[in-house]
């Protein structure tokens, strides 16, 4: 259900991917609660499940987490022009942010009120990835499948207390999902 790319839906398309990529710290899951709350929550452009369903392929796919959610977003809204629009709004903020730090990086590295205020920074980051994570794993445990949540539970086992690399979960519930939807398929048919 892709919308007309018109100039006012671009512009704020582009407007609020650069408000949160701006004020995203923490990396690529800190983004996907922020973009929840604006594009589900406020701006009612997408619902819960196909949020759910893009940060399911934004971490499945290569690359960072924000790029790819802006691609899907953007031309969920606007088409290919969408994409790049969203792309553009995401990419900037850090672009600008990097470049203006790499001009005083030592000045920067060694200033204590900067140092303090990155690790309190640090804090609001966990408890905005503990907000995510508790929101991913109530819309599991909503579905009801028992199958779901204990594969939910056993690869945060894996992780964990195995050190099992995060590819190789994505990679291995993505071929359960496969082979659970091919299942589902088949017995529909009967």
């Amino acid at each position: 259900m892709k919308k007309k790319a018109d100039a006012k839906t671009l512009w704020k398309l582009f407007t609020s991917m650069f408000v949160l990529s701006s004020c995203t710290f923490g990396g690529g899951f800190v983004i996907v609660s922020l973009m929840k709350k604006k594009f589900v929550d406020e701006k009612h452009w997408l619902d819960e499940d196909e949020m759910l369903d893009i940060t399911a392929i934004t971490q499945s796919a290569p690359g960072p987490l924000p790029v790819n959610a802006s691609v899907i977003i953007g031309y969920r809204m606007s088409g290919i022009l969408g994409s790049v629009i969203a792309v553009l709004g995401t990419i900037l903020p850090p672009m600008i942010i990097i470049s203006l730090i790499s001009l005083c990086y030592e000045q920067f590295r060694t200033n204590e009120v900067i140092a303090t205020a990155l690790q309190v920074t640090r804090a609001g980051v966990a408890a905005v990835i503990i907000d995510v994570t508790l929101n991913l794993a109530g819309k599991v445990l909503k579905i009801k499948r028992t199958m779901y949540t204990l594969m939910m539970i056993i690869c945060f086992i894996a992780v964990a207390v195995f050190k099992v690399r995060a590819i190789i979960i994505i990679l291995t519930c993505l071929l359960i999902g496969i082979i659970d939807a091919v299942i589902a398929c088949r017995k529909e048919v009967r």
